[in-house]
């Protein structure tokens, strides 16, 4: 039987190293967008990674588990850090993140590339290559060759080892339906990266996306080779809307969306969905970088943005997530910049002003209306 869902609550996992000082910001702007906007959505905290191997030997708790089942987002911060490397792959924080997929059944993780005029000098590319370019990656997550049968051992006189690349049209089916219903909302146009001139797998791909787009005729489906769509990337990447790809595939591409289109992958956010109104999670896509934690020096904009996402993906508040997003971006506009975002003649302010300072515009942007 499948768990009911509170439609107003969303759990706060604030996870480990730079973790909590993010998402504490994340949520003092989400807690002060609730507030202007009446939104009927309430908060609650919970402990999963590192944090809760220390505290309870498990790195997801089942009475967190059992409240990410009942809510209708998951807002988490980074897991992981040095003490915690000599524990087996199921004991790892990280195993909390991709526990939580399995368990939720969420499958398609959305990662959006709107370089920030700001931040132009900061991406290595040109900036007449950046300008106007608004992208959604979306990655299948839950299959592929990262969860395919593996073997590794003796053969002959050396060692092979093999990973299968392995999907269903049902799985490929369900993240096909995610990408065109997410384009039929913005420039309705799905581009799919593959390898179909050497893998069955990306002929399933193909096979599946066609079918399905026949439910969308309205929208347009391209078909790219993945080699050809990292070039594509960093040559013209406004000609993208929604890309959609095979876990690894995607995995790939996101590290080039990352590092190429936004300067840095501090300020992106990323979205991973299932089916209809079950939960969803959402946060950013850095790591712990635990050598600066405690510091007031982390970016928090990746974590505030994924809380725009959520309101945007979970509850259906699109108007309060705009609002957060144009408020960061007019916070980069005015020269702020945490430590990692620095470029001559900004200001670097700590993660706490940063928040503080999101904050303002939020209230300012409201206010005047």
């Amino acid at each position: 039987m499948t768990e009911a869902v509170n439609a107003n609550r969303v759990v706060v996992l604030p996870g480990d190293g730079i973790g909590p000082e993010i998402i504490g910001e994340a949520v003092k702007v989400l807690q002060e967008t609730i507030r202007i906007f009446g939104l009927k959505i309430e908060l609650q905290e919970k402990v999963a990674g590192g944090a809760a191997l220390d505290s309870t030997g498990e790195p997801l708790p089942a009475d967190t588990l059992q409240a990410c089942r009942s809510a209708r987002a998951v807002l988490h911060g980074t897991f992981g850090g040095p003490q915690w490397e000599d524990y087996p792959l199921n004991k790892k924080p990280l195993s909390a993140l991709l526990t939580l997929r399995k368990e939720l059944d969420v499958y398609a993780n959305l990662r959006r590339a709107r370089p920030f005029p700001a931040m132009l000098e900061k991406a290595p590319l040109k900036k007449e290559l950046l300008e106007g370019v608004d992208l959604m990656l979306i990655r299948e997550v839950t299959s592929g060759i990262y969860f395919g049968p593996k073997e590794s051992g003796a053969f002959g006189r050396g060692i092979k080892a093999s990973d299968t690349m392995l999907y269903s049209d049902f799985e490929i089916e369900r993240v096909a339906r995610q990408a065109f219903a997410i384009s039929r909302s913005r420039r309705g146009k799905v581009t799919c990266v593959d390898k179909a001139n050497v893998l069955e797998c990306s002929r399933l791909w193909r096979k599946v996306m066609r079918d399905v787009h026949r439910d969308f005729p309205e929208m347009e489906l391209n078909f790219m080779y993945v080699d050809d769509c990292a070039l594509q990337l960093v040559l013209n990447p406004r000609q993208f809307d929604v890309i959609i790809a095979s876990n690894i595939f995607g995995d790939i591409l996101s590290n080039v969306v990352s590092g190429a289109l936004v300067g840095s992958v501090g300020v992106l956010p990323s979205a991973t969905l299932g089916e209809g109104s079950r939960t969803s999670l959402f946060g950013p896509i850095h790591g712990p970088v635990n050598e600066i934690a405690g510091q007031n020096l982390a970016n928090p904009l990746g974590a505030i943005l994924s809380t725009a996402l959520m309101l945007e993906f979970a509850f259906g508040e699109g108007k309060p997530a705009t609002v957060i997003e144009n408020a960061v971006e007019m916070v980069l506009e005015d020269g702020y910049r945490s430590a990692e975002l620095m470029v001559p003649g900004a200001r670097q302010v700590g993660t706490s002003e940063m928040g503080d300072l999101v904050v303002e515009k939020i209230r300012a942007m409201t206010a005047a209306k």
